[in-house]
C-alpha cells in the first residue's frame, strides 16, 4: 500500500498543485477542505472537482465557523475585499486560519496512522501572511511532533510544503506539467456563486501576473459588467 498524506485542498490554484504532486510521488491523498464561513464559498465547489481530477481517495470538508469572530475581509461582511495593494499584513488574513486548520489535519493524520501532511503555502507570492512563512511551518511541525501520540511514540510527522520557494509563474508551469486544469480552480476572495473571478483583487492579481510570466494562457472565469 501507498503511504498516506493529508492535503489541504482549498480549491485554489496552489493546493491543486500541491495535491497533483503528492499523487505524482505515490501518496494515498485525502484531501481536507474546510468550509470557515469564507465569503468566497466557490472555492468548495472548486476544491471537490480538482479532488475528482486528480485522484484524490477521498475529500472531506470540516465546517468551521471562523466567521462568528470575523476580523478579516474573507469572514466579514462588513470588511471590504481591497481592491489596491496594501502594506504589511492585509485585511484578508483571517486570524490563525492555517493554525487551526493544520491543527484539524493533524488530528485526522493520528487517526489515519499518517505522517504526512500537505500544505501550499509560500514565501514568494504569499502577500503578508504570516502563516505561510517557512518559520511558521518549521514551529508548527516542532509543536506536532510534541503534541501528539504518534510524536511521543517516535512516529514524526512531516508538514510538506513544496511549494515555499517558487515563485506564481513557476507553481502554474508545475502544476501544468502534472495535469492540473486550472479552469476548475478558484483564486478569488470575492469569486461569485458561479466560480467566476473579479479580476481585482490581490489573489486575482497574482494568479493573472503568473499566467502572463509563465507565458501560459490564463483559463480564468472573469466577471463580466
Amino acid at each position: 500500500m501507498s503511504e498516506a498524506a493529508i492535503v489541504l485542498l482549498s480549491g485554489g490554484l496552489d493546493s491543486a498543485t500541491v495535491l497533483a504532486q503528492a499523487v505524482q510521488r505515490g501518496f494515498s491523498c485525502h484531501a481536507l477542505s474546510f468550509d470557515y464561513g469564507q465569503r468566497h464559498r466557490a472555492e468548495l465547489d472548486a476544491a471537490s472537482r480538482v479532488a475528482k481530477l486528480l485522484g484524490a481517495v477521498e475529500q472531506r470538508v470540516f465546517h468551521l465557523d471562523l466567521a462568528m469572530f470575523g476580523g478579516s475581509a474573507l469572514t466579514d461582511p462588513q470588511i471590504a475585499v481591497p481592491q489596491a495593494v496594501s502594506e504589511g499584513i492585509p485585511l484578508t488574513y483571517v486570524p490563525a486560519r492555517n493554525t487551526v486548520m493544520l491543527s484539524i489535519a493533524l488530528a485526522w493524520a493520528e487517526v489515519l496512522d499518517c505522517a504526512n501532511i500537505f500544505i501550499g503555502v509560500n514565501a514568494v507570492d504569499y502577500s503578508g501572511y504570516p502563516d505561510c512563512r517557512p518559520e511558521y511551518i518549521e514551529a508548527f511541525a516542532h509543536m506536532a511532533n510534541l503534541a501528539t501520540r504518534a510524536g511521543v511514540e517516535g512516529r514524526i510527522m512531516t508538514i510538506h510544503t513544496p511549494l515555499q520557494r517558487l515563485s506564481k509563474a513557476q507553481i502554474i508551469r508545475l502544476g501544468t506539467r502534472l495535469g492540473v486544469d486550472f479552469s476548475l480552480t478558484v483564486s478569488c476572495y470575492q469569486a461569485d456563486e458561479s466560480g467566476a473571478a473579479c479580476g481585482r483583487c490581490d489573489a486575482c492579481r497574482l494568479r493573472h501576473r503568473g499566467f502572463e510570466e509563465a507565458g501560459i494562457p490564463d483559463p480564468t472565469r472573469y466577471q463580466t459588467g
